[in-house]
């Protein structure tokens, strides 16, 4: 998915060109805010799904899986109420486009809308796979969705129409194949997922109460990145949101990527705090954590150092700030999804109202903060930075939250996961700070700055990052 993903999005830049890529992410971002809080809405129902499977009440769980569907049409229902009305009003009178292109950008926000509500229905089934933990079902399905956006691309390369409308119509084809297998699988192998839509008032008052706190600890991300694109476009203009949505779409690949080894993760990080082994489920959220941390430093380094080379290799031509901002949005992807664990915890626990009160009351400092700087003439990558510091203090948040609800030991964590995390990123740095400093900059270096920090970041990770146990697992592939 990550080299699909890679190619098909040099051929919809190349084919859309930097104008009419920045109107899409401009206007898309209008509705892709809302896949944010779809992602958190997800963990809540597989979270509720997971713990009916450990329960063994398959009636419990036809009740639950029924509820998922009824609460998610309501969630459909309000989106697009939302972007059909005030979502409609912004695209047409506050965004600054080319006046050309509003009729593409209004085609724009209602395929993405439309895709968007199919996400949304789609998600008790994607949940239900997840809480069975059949990998290889969502594996299948989500390479076959990336073959189709590959297709799509190629699609639009070709095409002597419109190319941002038979873009964001093919996609909504797309969406419609892809979250239609993924009902289909479900209801073929799972007889929860056989169960309409049920309206059961305790079950559901609930689960829309733990949905609607998740909805506002990741409507204060949504806030912080696609409030803070539509900042962007207000004060710098169309240019510069062409420029973030090539750093974005980096974000994407790696966040796909992250996101696919915590799905084998958090179904037993739940399982475990739920069923009572509280001890193990501390020691998942510490290894999660600096795991996570490993896997996304190895993929960030290359563009650490050498982002405009291989951007230009991989685009061609892309906006000059296209470069800095994707270093610093990987950098705040870094601090933001690492301690991750914590959250997947504190669900499990449950009682989550104040823990998303104190953690989103932190982490919406950043929209506020990002207008006053830019209202005071600041240079544009000012949001990450401010981004970067809030998202410090909220994990300091999540940790104090965490501990306080489930007795989860923050003296083990920053020993057995912030330390550890240091043991990768102390000798690449040295290592790399070497190569950039030997290597003049040339197309290749990257790949040379990849491999070394690669193996200096294994070679740390295995010398003071692993425990005696794991290091004995390791051994064990070898027999």
């Amino acid at each position: 998915m990550l080299v699909i993903g890679l190619f098909t999005y040099r051929m919809i830049l190349r084919a859309l060109g930097v104008t009419d890529y920045g109107v899409y992410s401009a206007v898309g971002g209008v509705v892709t805010m809302f896949t944010l809080v779809m992602n958190t809405v997800k963990s809540a129902i597989t979270r509720y799904i997971t713990v009916g499977l450990g329960e063994g009440d398959e009636g419990k769980l036809r009740r639950i899986f029924g509820t998922s569907l009824s609460i998610m049409a309501l969630f459909g229902l309000l989106v697009l109420l939302l972007t059909e009305t005030l979502g409609l009003w912004y695209v047409n009178t506050k965004m600054v486009l080319p006046p050309e292109r509003l009729e593409a950008a209004r085609v724009v926000l209602h395929t993405s809308a439309i895709i968007l509500v199919l996400d949304l229905l789609s998600l008790p089934y994607t949940a239900t796979i997840n809480a069975h933990e059949h990998m290889g079902a969502y594996a299948l399905i989500s390479v076959l969705e990336g073959l189709l956006k590959l297709g799509v691309a190629f699609g639009v390369w070709y095409s002597s129409a419109d190319k941002l409308v038979v873009y964001a119509v093919l996609l909504l084809v797309v969406a419609l194949l892809s979250r239609g297998a993924y009902a289909v699988y479900s209801a073929v192998r799972f007889r929860e997922a056989r169960s309409g839509p049920c309206y059961e008032p305790a079950l559901m008052k609930e689960m829309g109460a733990f949905a609607g706190w998740n909805f506002l600890g990741s409507g204060a991300y949504m806030l912080n990145t696609q409030g803070v694109n539509q900042l962007m476009n207000i004060f710098f203009g169309v240019g510069m949101n062409a420029a973030r949505g090539v750093a974005d779409k980096v974000e994407q690949v790696v966040r796909q990527f992250a996101t696919n080894i915590a799905l084998a993760l958090n179904p037993q990080l739940t399982k475990s705090y739920v069923g009572g082994s509280r001890d193990y489920a501390f020691d998942l959220v510490c290894k999660g954590s600096k795991y996570y941390f490993w896997v996304l430093w190895v993929l960030a380094i290359p563009f650490l150092t050498d982002a405009s080379s291989i951007l230009r290799l991989w685009l061609g031509p892309v906006p000059p700030e296209a470069a800095l901002f994707t270093k610093l949005t990987l950098l705040c992807f870094l601090i933001d999804f690492t301690p991750g664990t914590l959250n997947i915890l504190e669900q499990a626990h449950g009682r989550i109202r104040k823990y998303y009160l104190i953690t989103s009351g932190v982490a919406v400092l950043v929209f506020p903060l990002t207008w006053a700087a830019f209202r005071l003439g600041a240079p544009v990558w000012t949001g990450y930075a401010i981004f970067l510091c809030v998202y410090v203090l909220k994990a300091a948040a999540m940790l104090w939250v965490v501990h306080r609800d489930t007795g989860f030991p923050v003296g083990r964590y920053f020993r057995t996961a912030v330390l550890p995390m240091f043991s990768a990123v102390l000798p690449a740095a040295l290592a790399v700070g070497v190569v950039v400093w030997l290597v003049p900059v040339c197309w290749w270096r990257f790949l040379v700055v990849a491999f070394v920090g690669l193996l200096a970041s294994a070679s740390g990770v295995w010398l003071w990052g692993l425990t005696p146990g794991e290091k004995a697992y390791v051994r064990s592939f070898r027999r």
